[in-house]
């Protein structure tokens, strides 16, 4: 059973996700303390990749309160683990203009912190106007069904 700590729904909004990895997450003790207080924001994170590993950047979990070890820079870059294989397909996407590597939400899986990762492409305006006047019409259409059944 997997436990969403952080989710980044604005990802979804402005970006169109091509494929999605998950990979665990290098941390400090007291930072998956804060985790499981569900004391992190995906806002402004990003991923990349840089010498052959990926990075997580910018992504904020907050110091953990009750920790008396050394305090941690609560924005510093953190390590993705990922296969080889993995990371080199990665690389090789992210190498492409307009793609780039996006954080979707963060989760306890079997008890280790993952992150769910997504190659994504920005969308236009257009197409996030296109997306809501479509979902509009659905739930329109719906609406229209179910007052023909007589049910509400």
């Amino acid at each position: 059973m997997n436990r969403v700590v952080a989710s980044n729904r604005r990802a979804r909004y402005d970006y169109e996700i091509l494929q999605t990895y998950d990979a665990g997450l290098v941390l400090a003790g007291a930072e998956v303390k804060s985790l499981r207080a569900g004391r992190a924001s995906l806002g402004d994170a990003y991923a990349a990749p840089e010498g052959g590993e990926i990075f997580l950047y910018n992504l904020h979990i907050a110091r953990y309160d009750k920790s008396a070890a050394y305090p941690l820079d609560t924005r510093r870059p953190r390590k993705l683990l990922l296969s080889r294989a993995e990371i080199n397909r990665i690389a090789r996407a992210v190498a492409q203009k307009g793609v780039t590597l996006v954080p979707l939400k963060i989760y306890f899986s079997r008890g280790y912190a993952k992150v769910e990762i997504g190659l994504a492409r920005g969308k236009r305006k257009y197409d996030k106007r296109d997306k809501i006047l479509e979902e509009d019409e659905i739930k329109l259409e719906r609406r229209r069904r179910t007052k023909k059944n007589g049910t509400r």
